[in-house]
Order: structure tokens, then sequence, then C-alpha cells
């Protein structure tokens, strides 16, 4: 899977949200100054070429949907993060995580419940 541009990323994160969408509604989805139309149909082209979206045509019009789930999208990150950064270990990235990102006490329970879940899990 290639890697998206920032730019692209942000127009992928408006289309994962709205499912499908006319460039339209894609153009709505940005916030003030929204980007010009030629530079959304740019990114557009750029997301089809890498595989990432596609496209419905309706007369002169094309409705665009993800061909790519963002959870498979930010897992193989996430991941190559781990591999890169952090030697491959996730309890070392789990570490920095936890003692880097300012996370509350609230923010930490919740973590612990996600991954004493997960390890339920694992052991069935």
């Amino acid at each position: 899977m290639q890697q998206l541009t920032n730019s692209e990323e942000q127009l992928m994160q408006h289309l994962w949200k709205l499912e499908k969408a006319f460039m339209k509604d894609l153009l709505e989805a940005f916030p003030e100054p929204k980007p010009a139309t030629t530079t959304v149909a740019t990114l557009l082209k750029r997301m089809i070429d890498k595989q990432f979206v596609a496209y419905t045509e309706f007369g002169n019009s094309r409705e665009y949907y993800p061909l790519v789930k963002k959870t498979d999208y930010f897992s193989k990150h996430v991941n190559g993060l781990i591999s890169n950064f952090f030697n491959n270990s996730a309890s070392q990235f789990a570490s920095f995580f936890t003692t880097e990102t300012n996370l509350s006490q609230v923010e930490l329970e919740e973590l612990k419940k996600i991954i004493d879940s997960e390890i339920l899990k694992k052991k069935k």
C-alpha cells in the first residue's frame, strides 16, 4: 500500500467520513478557506492512480468512494511506525505513547481496559 501525502490524507479523511461523495460534497467538507476545485480534482486523480479511490459516473458527475478502509490504512502505518522507530517492539511503542503524550489518568485507565479486553480474547 502506498503512502498518501498530507493533502491526500486530509481529503481521504473526508471521503471516509462521507463514504461516497460528489466533488461538491468534498468541497463542502473542507473548512474555510476551501481548496480550489482544481486542487481537489488533482488530488482525487492521484488517489485514483494510487488505487485509494474510485468513482461511479452519473452523466457528467462522478461519485467518489474509498477503496481502502481507514482502519487498514492506519494499521499499516502504525505497524510501520512501530517497526521503523521502535525496533519492532510494541511494548517500546506503548511505553513511549503512554509517557510522552500527556494522557490523563482516565485515558490511561481506558487504554488499560482495552488492553485487558484484548488479553482475554487472546486467551480464548
